[in-house]
C-alpha cells in the first residue's frame, strides 16, 4: 500500500485537566473517503482541527503528505470545512468567494471556472450575488463546502458538512465526494449520522477521545456481529 496521505502517531490532547484525545493511531490513504463516527464531545472535531493546523497534539504527531503539522505551506493542499460557518455575511457569496480564491493564489479564467463549478456542485449559481447574511443556515452549509474545494486541494476535511441540508442535496454532495474520490481526492468527514458511514470507505469509530474501532462498514459489522453501523458501534463500546 502508498504511504498514507495522513498518518496519526499516538495522539492525545488536554484542555486543562480535561483529556479530549487518548493515545489515538490512525492512518488514511489517497482516494478513500474515511469517516470519523462518533457522538458529539467524542473528539472528533479536535483531531480534524490538528489535521488541518489549526491546533497541535499535546503528545504524539500528526502527518499530512508525510510531513509533520502544523505546516503553513501545506494549506494550499488541504481544503478544510470546519463546523462553524467561517463566512463573511456582510459580503455576497461572490465576494466571500473572491477573497478565499485570492488566498490561495488562483486568479483569472481559472478562478472564474472554480467558482462556478464549486457553486454548481452545491446548487448554488443561482444565489452567487446574493448577500450571504440573507443565505438560510442550509445555504451557508453548502457554501463553506464550496468554499472547501476552491482550491481542488487532494485533502478535504470536512467536519459534518451535511448538517441543516435537506435530505435530495445531501444524497447529491455524496455522489459529488465519490466522484472526487475517484479522481483521487482524499476526504476525511466527521459524522454522528450512521447512513452517512456506511457510504465511507473506511471509518474510525470514536468515543470519549479514543479510536475503538477502525475498518471498513462491511467488516466493523462482521466483526462486531451487527446487522448495522449503529448497532457495531454500541458493540465496540458506544453504548
Amino acid at each position: 500500500m502508498n504511504s498514507p496521505i495522513v498518518s496519526i502517531q499516538h495522539v492525545s490532547k488536554n484542555y486543562g485537566k480535561q483529556q479530549v484525545l487518548k493515545d489515538i493511531s490512525l492512518e488514511i490513504y489517497e482516494g478513500e473517503i474515511f469517516g470519523l463516527l462518533g457522538p458529539s464531545g467524542a473528539g472528533k472535531t479536535t483531531l480534524v482541527k490538528q489535521l488541518a493546523g489549526l491546533e497541535e497534539p499535546a503528545q504524539g504527531e500528526n502527518y499530512i503528505f508525510s510531513e509533520k503539522m502544523p505546516r503553513l505551506d501545506l494549506i494550499k493542499r488541504i481544503g478544510y470545512m470546519a463546523q462553524s460557518d467561517a463566512l463573511y455575511t456582510d459580503l455576497t457569496a461572490k465576494e466571500n468567494l473572491d477573497f478565499f480564491a485570492a488566498l490561495y493564489g488562483l486568479s483569472g479564467k481559472e478562478k472564474r471556472q472554480r467558482m462556478n463549478e464549486v457553486m454548481e456542485l452545491v446548487s448554488l449559481t443561482d444565489h452567487l450575488h446574493k448577500m450571504v447574511t440573507d443565505y438560510s443556515g442550509g445555504m451557508k452549509r453548502r457554501l463553506s463546502l464550496a468554499i472547501s474545494l476552491l482550491h481542488s486541494p487532494g485533502l478535504l476535511i470536512l467536519d459534518e458538512p451535511t448538517v441543516g441540508i435537506d435530505p435530495v442535496l445531501r444524497k447529491s454532495i455524496w455522489e459529488s465526494f465519490k466522484n472526487l474520490k475517484e479522481k483521487g481526492t482524499t476526504i476525511l468527514v466527521t459524522t454522528h449520522v450512521m447512513d452517512e458511514a456506511g457510504k465511507c470507505d473506511r471509518l474510525g469509530m470514536i468515543r470519549d477521545g479514543q479510536l475503538i474501532a477502525a475498518g471498513t462498514p462491511e467488516e466493523l459489522m462482521q466483526q462486531a456481529g451487527a446487522a448495522t453501523i449503529e448497532d457495531a458501534f454500541l458493540a465496540y463500546g458506544g453504548a
